[in-house]
Parts: C-alpha cells; sequence; structure tokens
C-alpha cells in the first residue's frame, strides 16, 4: 500500500476508532468513517493480543498487501481503519483479502464491478 494512502497521525487514527462504524470478521475488525475528500486513507494496528512483534508485525504487513489489491475496487472518500485479530498472522494473503472484501462489500465500499 503506498503511502500517500496511510492514516499516519495517532488523533486521526482515534477519530476514525473514535467516531467511525465498526464492522468485525473473525481476522480483521474495519471502521469506517466517511471524510470530506475524495480520498480514501487506511490506518493498519495490530495490538498486543495478537502476538509478540514478529506476529504483529506480520499482521500488519498482510493486512497492507491485502488491501492494497483492493484499493482501486474501493469506493473513494472514507477513512478506513483495520485492527488485526489474533488469528490473523497465521492466516494467508488470500484469506486476509478475502476477509477484507466481505467487510468492505458490507460497509458499502466495494465498486459494482468487484465480485468476490
Amino acid at each position: 500500500m503506498k503511502r500517500g494512502f496511510r492514516l499516519t497521525r495517532s488523533t486521526d487514527i482515534k477519530r476514525v476508532r473514535r467516531s467511525g462504524k465498526s464492522y468485525a470478521h473473525p481476522l480483521v475488525v474495519l471502521y469506517v468513517l466517511k471524510a470530506d475528500v475524495l480520498e480514501t486513507h487506511i490506518g493498519v494496528s495490530a495490538g498486543l493480543a495478537v502476538g509478540n512483534a514478529v506476529k504483529r508485525n506480520r499482521a500488519k504487513r498482510l493486512l497492507r498487501a491485502a488491501m492494497s489489491d483492493l484499493i482501486p475496487v474501493t469506493v473513494p472518500g472514507s477513512d478506513l481503519l483495520l485492527i488485526a485479530r489474533s488469528p490473523l498472522p497465521a492466516a494467508n494473503v488470500h484469506q486476509t483479502r478475502e476477509a477484507l472484501s466481505i467487510l468492505l462489500k458490507r460497509a458499502g465500499l466495494l465498486s459494482q464491478a468487484h465480485d468476490v
């Protein structure tokens, strides 16, 4: 995922988590907050419940890789926060992409051209 698409400031991440709508999956939780601009910004987080630093970093890499494939088919204009859950480091990128596409579809953020 390119750096231009990332939510980097902790105030932005807290705003999305506090005010956004959440969608849950066993591998990941998605928070969505509509933005004023026509760009999509994405934040990725993995807490201590995911595991040690190696597992947390793997979970974040999986989320970024899966989301980079889905950005072109995502409806622009939202701030997204992806929070890893503890089973995520054991998953592969295809399972992660499928989980994210389910959550994005549930949130109404996938364009009509994308079929899961």
